[in-house]
């Protein structure tokens, strides 16, 4: 970007948050109360029933002590509509009428941008196309009568657009080339194929039922159809394309997001009927995947909405199997997993049909935790009569064993397995002992656990894994000091050096306060969220938002006092483990026999005794 059009978008950037109110932006999604200088609420983020969300609207921060979220009116709007930082402000933008500053494109983006478009267009034309096929018209009847059998109601077919693919070659793309949208993006699209003798295409999608398939943002990137008869392929999507990535996708996602957070878990099941099923029962929190695993990315989607997820995979061996391989993808991502059992080997849509939408709520209030789920798993598949049946369900439950944070939980289990497998609790110990040196290896398909995995959950669990230590405490008070007041900048850094600054996040805030500040510049949140990223702004945000408080005289009396025993205690901190590092090289001088070097470290400690004494 040229140097014009970063100034250009910094001045709109400082226009929109100068024209945004955090109080005015937020209680459009939360009810806030005022008590003295900041405002409180009930968290969107996670459930809860007492409010532990609190805004300072002279600050522009806000900050969860439940959740950790914290950050400025931007970071709000991000997390609560789902998008990127920028995206958030340019959706306050055209909210206040503050135009987005032009910045000349490259004939290749403009060509990338209108393609993206077009393609979106054509799709969205083949979801109408597709619904009033069903909706309108005498072909569609078999449609209906389909949806109708599978207990789905108008409302829903008409919530989720869903539609009916003709029983005949071309009727779709006979429309679309009559209407002028070129051949070459039905075929990118996946609607149309080309034909393997003589010229033209025709429609991939026939006599089927079909399902359009929505991004968060709710455009339509694909479509799943599936058959009316017993043709095959059963269930049929749309082929792989610069929109449609399975891997990436969950199907109702866009619609369900807010009942997820709302509910404070997600339940994902096998496929988009089972959705549209559980959905039209009036339990609007449910998503799925697209005919492939649950992947890594559909864990790093969820996450942003909730921390607990509920499996709800068929119960014949297929899904269970794939229940096995989902929670082994989400056990390193910090979500509560649980498990819905659905009875008789049925699926979910299958068992809300026979059973009902209050039967299946009542198998959701009984799910399963992923221990016992496991545990009830591995014994179902083992000959608990024979030495190596039990040995091969010891060895299969050794990962949860070894993985549990809970001395009580691991120390009950360890005695369920003994009494279950009739085995000496000893030896349960000493295996579970050996695994929990390299439990990685021994979970199923464990290649499918890496660092993509670990990192899925680094926003919703990063804060409450962090120890919360006194240091951590008083550097918030001094990052609070020094935004309010930068000239105190350098007294903080000339009694405690960058680079001794003991938690790392704090670290690379005041490193890059300390970089704008020789640059003239002043302190601003959303070029540091820009800079640092999202744990460095929630960092900054709890510092701002946990040391306000109190009338404007009592917050600059207590302000300063705070501010010098909080330096103090880092200064403390600092000199401490100077002094002990200092103490390990004088050693090692006197070891090698370098005196000189020697008497050169016991004057420093000295010196440092001295002032840690005074």
């Amino acid at each position: 970007m040229e140097r014009a059009d970063r100034t250009d978008m910094d001045a709109f950037v400082e226009r929109v948050e100068q024209g945004s109110d955090i109080v005015d932006v937020i209680s459009h999604y939360v009810t806030l109360k005022r008590k003295g200088n900041r405002f409180w609420g009930c968290c969107p983020f996670h459930q809860e029933k007492t409010p532990s969300f609190s805004v300072v609207p002279e600050k522009g921060f806000f900050y969860c002590f439940g959740c950790h979220a914290g950050g400025n009116v931007f970071k709000f709007l991000s997390l609560i509509e789902n998008v990127t930082y920028f995206e958030a402000i340019k959706l306050q933008a055209e909210k206040l009428g503050i135009p987005l500053p032009e910045r000349p494109k490259s004939a290749q983006e403009k060509a990338r941008e209108q393609r993206l478009k077009d393609l979106l267009k054509v799709n969205d034309m083949a979801r109408t196309f597709f619904h009033n096929c069903l909706t309108m018209t005498h072909m569609g009847e078999v449609g209906k009568t389909y949806f109708a059998g599978r207990g789905i109601s108008m409302d829903t077919i008409e919530e989720f657009g869903l539609g009916y693919a003709p029983n005949a070659w071309d009727k779709l793309t006979k429309a679309f080339l009559a209407r002028g949208v070129p051949q070459a993006f039905l075929l990118e699209d996946g609607l149309a194929m080309e034909r393997r003798e003589g010229q033209g295409i025709y429609d991939r999608f026939r006599n089927r039922v079909m399902i359009p398939i929505a991004d968060e943002r709710g455009r339509v990137v694909g479509f799943g159809g599936r058959v009316l008869d017993d043709s095959k392929p059963k269930y049929l999507n749309t082929k792989e394309t610069v929109l449609f990535n399975k891997r990436r996708l969950l199907f109702g996602l866009d619609r369900s997001h807010q009942a997820i957070r709302q509910a404070g878990y997600a339940i994902i099941v096998e496929g988009y009927m089972d959705a549209i099923s559980v959905f039209d029962a009036g339990v609007k929190n449910v998503v799925a995947s697209l005919g492939t695993s649950f992947t890594a990315e559909h864990c790093k989607k969820l996450l942003r909405y909730a921390k607990r997820f509920y499996f709800c995979y068929d119960s014949d061996e297929a899904g269970q199997n794939a229940t096995i391989r989902a929670l082994t993808v989400v056990r390193d991502s910090g979500a509560e997993v649980r498990v819905i059992v659905v009875p008789d080997g049925k699926d979910p849509d299958e068992f809300i049909r026979k059973h009902g939408a209050d039967a299946f709520r009542a198998l959701v209030d009984q799910a399963l935790s992923l221990t016992d789920y496991r545990l009830r798993y591995v014994l179902s598949h083992v000959d608990l009569q024979s030495f190596d049946g039990k040995m091969r369900a010891l060895h299969e439950m050794l990962p949860v064993l070894a993985t549990m944070r809970s001395v009580a939980e691991r120390s009950e289990l360890s005695k369920r397995l003994a009494q279950t497998l009739l085995m000496d609790e000893g030896i349960i110990r000493e295996e579970t002992a050996r695994a929990a040196r390299n439990p990685q290896l021994l979970w199923q398909e464990a290649e499918t656990v890496g660092p993509a995995q670990r990192a899925a959950a680094q926003y919703t669990r990063r804060a409450s894994q962090r120890a919360d230590s006194a240091l951590q405490k008083a550097g918030r008070i001094v990052l609070h000091a020094v935004w309010e007041e930068p000239s105190l900048l350098d007294h903080a850094l000339s009694m405690i050096p960058l680079e001794d600054i003991p938690d790392d996040v704090q670290r690379s805030i005041f490193t890059y306060l300390k970089g704008v500040a020789a640059g003239g510049g002043g302190f601003d949140s959303t070029q540091l969220a820009a800079a640092l990223g999202d744990e460095a702004a929630e960092e900054l945000s709890r510092a701002m938002v946990e040391n306000e408080g109190g009338t404007e005289e009592g917050q600059q009396k207590s302000g300063i006092a705070a501010y010098s025993d909080a330096i103090a205690r880092l200064h403390r901190a600092y000199l401490k483990q100077r002094y002990e590092r200092l103490s390990r090289e004088a050693t090692e001088a006197s070891t090698s026999g370098n005196l000189s070097g020697m008497a050169e470290k016991l004057k420093e400690l000295t010196e440092i005794k001295k002032e840690m004494d005074g």
